[in-house]
């Protein structure tokens, strides 16, 4: 017989299972040749709505603050609880799916995701907003940790890169069209149509992957969850983030950030000798003992740094020097355009020969012929547009090649967590491009210059890790989930 206990326990286990099982794709899908274009179709609308939501949100400022009645500081923690929960949380969600299926995983992001912008559209104080972007940026965790490792597992192994390509125009995309369509809402239907418009793709984008994702068949079980080495890791990240943010205008005490610098570097130290002790670590660190991964990582982090720093510096230059706001986005519309048209492109247009490493360092010294470009020319509309294009079209040669070197060298049952490391770098690359070009900004007159040679520098560095790290490196296994 068994007890009441008993029969609420296997209950539980029973709608656990139902929860985590994965539905297979129909068959007659799943046999067709091309059956992968339609699994990375899906997973474009969680590359393209992440990042047209970090791109959007900036638009709500000043609308927020009149509604809510609420000073700059204030309004600024809508982006940065989003980006703070998100970093932090990149890494365990790849952990977890990699457990317990990266499908599964990435549709009930998308639910959380969806639900948290339709409750962010409702909220009804500053302070249920910003715990709802937190709640979201949950959901685009979930999203964000599987969407490199649903892309490298869904496509042959020879279409990997052309496939992370589409996958990193489709977020150029969402980027691009963050400020146009957050203006447009804003100015029309309000700001609450800003995290409304998730909605609708939100639920488009479950029922499309429900059918067309892959089935997750390498698994790395984990008997438990290192709790101590997630908290560690949010200590880490928040902290990290929270210095770079008050570096670029946050307004925190100055004596606040060392501490915070060191409370990061402090337990991001801890947080690798726990990952060398735990029993089931976040983090296999064997991953990072990969010249391929570590140093790709590196060169994800330079890469976003670099693709986001002009997305600062222009137009705080060119409205400053009284441009409208109507040209300046024209212009740096171009940066993230090149990039989606190389990353598209790319592979038909560059010569089938040329290895994902003779690509990352072709397109990280385009990147550094257009920043030294950029330092010598006049800073003005006229050159700005083809030089931010060339520098556009550098960055979508160079981040497909790499993400397919990093992901070549990580094992199909750690997929997750590596896209989640990928994605935690380019968080991290933002961030910093942010910091790093509001820092040179405050430098008087010499400012803008002394921003393009950050960032020209950036990209020096870009490419020795392309130089250091791809080499050699060869696809050994096949990255493939499904038949």
């Amino acid at each position: 017989m068994h007890g009441p206990g008993q029969s609420s326990s296997s209950a539980h286990r029973g709608w656990l299972a139902f929860l985590l099982r994965e539905r297979p794709r129909p068959r007659a899908l799943r046999e067709r040749p091309g059956a992968w274009r339609a699994a990375v179709a899906a997973v474009c609308f969680g590359a393209f709505m992440g990042q047209l939501d970090a791109s959007i949100v900036t638009l709500t400022y000043t609308s927020l603050r009149a509604e809510f009645d609420a000073p700059v500081a204030a309004v600024e923690w809508v982006s940065l609880a989003y980006l703070l929960a998100l970093v932090a949380l990149l890494v365990p969600a790849g952990r977890f799916a990699d457990a317990h299926g990266r499908k599964q995983f990435y549709l009930y992001g998308f639910v959380v995701f969806t639900a948290a912008s339709a409750a962010c559209g409702l909220a009804p104080t500053l302070g249920a907003l910003v715990a709802f972007r937190v709640v979201q940026a949950v959901g685009a965790a979930m999203l964000q940790a599987n969407s490199v490792a649903l892309v490298t597992t869904s496509a042959p192994r020879q279409q990997m890169r052309a496939a992370l390509g589409v996958q990193a125009a489709a977020q150029a995309l969402g980027l691009a069209l963050g400020p146009t369509l957050g203006g447009l809402l804003v100015a029309t239907v309000g700001w609450r149509w800003v995290f409304g418009i998730n909605v609708p793709v939100g639920i488009v984008a479950v029922v499309l992957g429900y059918y067309v994702l892959p089935r997750t068949r390498a698994r790395t079980p984990m008997a438990v969850f290192d709790w101590l080495g997630l908290l560690l890791l949010v200590t880490a990240t928040t902290s990290g983030l929270l210095g770079i943010s008050a570096l670029s205008g946050l307004a925190l005490p100055g004596w606040s950030v060392a501490v915070l610098f060191a409370v990061a570097v402090g337990t991001g130290a801890a947080f690798f000798v726990r990952q060398r002790r735990a029993a089931a670590p976040l983090v296999d660190l064997e991953l990072l003992r990969s010249r391929a991964v570590s140093l790709g990582l590196a060169g994800a982090l330079c890469g976003y740094l670099v693709l986001f720093g002009p997305l600062v510096l222009v137009p705080l230059v060119l409205t400053g020097r009284g441009t409208s706001g109507l040209v300046t986005g024209a212009v740096l519309t171009a940066l993230p355009a090149g990039f989606a048209l190389a990353a598209t492109a790319g592979d038909r247009v560059v010569p089938r020969a040329l290895t994902d490493r003779d690509r990352c360092l072709a397109g990280s010294g385009l990147c550094v012929v257009a920043l030294a470009a950029l330092l010598a020319v006049p800073f003005a509309v006229a050159w700005l547009a083809p030089v931010l294009g060339l520098l556009g079209v550098g960055l979508g040669v160079f981040t497909p090649a790499n993400n397919a070197v990093i992901m070549g060298a990580v094992p199909v049952r750690a997929s997750g967590t590596g896209g989640g490391l990928v994605n935690m770098a380019r968080g991290l690359g933002t961030a910093l491009g942010v910091a790093l070009v509001t820092l040179a900004l405050n430098g008087g007159a010499a400012g803008p210059r002394r921003a393009v040679l950050v960032l020209l520098l950036v990209a020096a560095l870009t490419v020795v890790t392309a130089w250091a790290g791809s080499a050699g490196t060869a696809f050994g296994h096949n990255s493939r989930e499904e038949p």
